[in-house]
């Protein structure tokens, strides 16, 4: 999975602009919103809400917008826009499994938008649990290291709850199961550490190998579906080589 990570870090520089900035926090805000309107407006009690805020954060979102999109799920804000987690699963070209999140006020867009670009493809969407039994649901970190060093982080990593670290100097990735999110996230707050990423995704428990050339048309239809309004998360087995992102850097 540190191959994904390294693509995600070098979309994230190249995509550095206020258009980019302004899509994100819509995303984020949507998610506060949903995770709001299920569990409430405060995030010691409502843990999803307090996941939402740390992607808020991380974004620099502004207070304003944080408050809004809580009282929009709360319903103190009578706006009348009613957002609602979907998920699809399906396949790539290629044969690479595919699993999209996204949160919307209206499915029949957000379903309309994945089924264009997948049949452009080659591709197709598929029945709820056609794809999902290759994922599983765990916890991630990624951040740059700084003075912090392989050792000192393994060990926070372990004594918090982790299964598995990977390191370098300019990317550090933790991954955990779900129920140790909120220690790992404390320990890493008290060696002054503010992840680049921190989440709950979907990991494959099977990568799928395949040529750079055809790793960068998958990872081009991948970005497709990420610039879709309605997608928050997109989660596929492609297995992202050292290789492959060296062709995929300049592109």
């Amino acid at each position: 999975m540190s191959g994904h990570s390294k693509w995600s870090t070098i979309k994230r520089k190249k995509a550095a602009t206020d258009a980019k900035r302004g899509q994100r926090f819509t995303r984020v805000a949507k998610e506060i919103s949903v995770a709001a309107r299920e569990g409430g407006g405060d995030s010691t009690s409502n843990f999803k809400l307090r996941l939402a805020l740390e992607r808020a954060r991380m974004s620099n979102m502004p207070k304003d917008n944080i408050e809004r999109a809580i009282k929009r799920g709360t319903g103190e804000d009578k706006s009348g826009i009613v957002f609602e987690e979907v998920s699809y699963e399906g396949y790539l070209q290629h044969g690479v499994a595919l699993i999209v999140e996204a949160v919307t006020d209206n499915r029949n867009r957000a379903v309309a938008g994945l089924r264009h670009v997948l049949n452009r493809v080659g591709g197709s969407l598929g029945e709820s649990g056609s794809v999902a039994w290759q994922f599983e649901r765990n916890a991630y970190f990624g951040f740059v290291p700084h003075e912090h060093g392989e050792d000192e982080l393994l060990d926070l990593a372990i004594e918090s709850g982790a299964n598995d670290m990977q390191y370098s100097d300019d990317l550090a990735e933790i991954f955990a199961p779900v129920e140790a999110f909120k220690d790992i996230s404390d320990a890493l707050e008290s060696i002054g550490i503010v992840p680049d990423e921190a989440m709950l995704r979907m990991e494959p428990t099977n990568l799928l190998d395949l040529s750079s050339t055809d790793t960068l048309q998958v990872m081009k239809t991948i970005e497709q579906i990420e610039e879709l309004d309605d997608v928050q998360n997109v989660y596929s087995n492609l297995n992202v080589t050292e290789s492959a992102i060296s062709a995929l850097r300049d592109v």
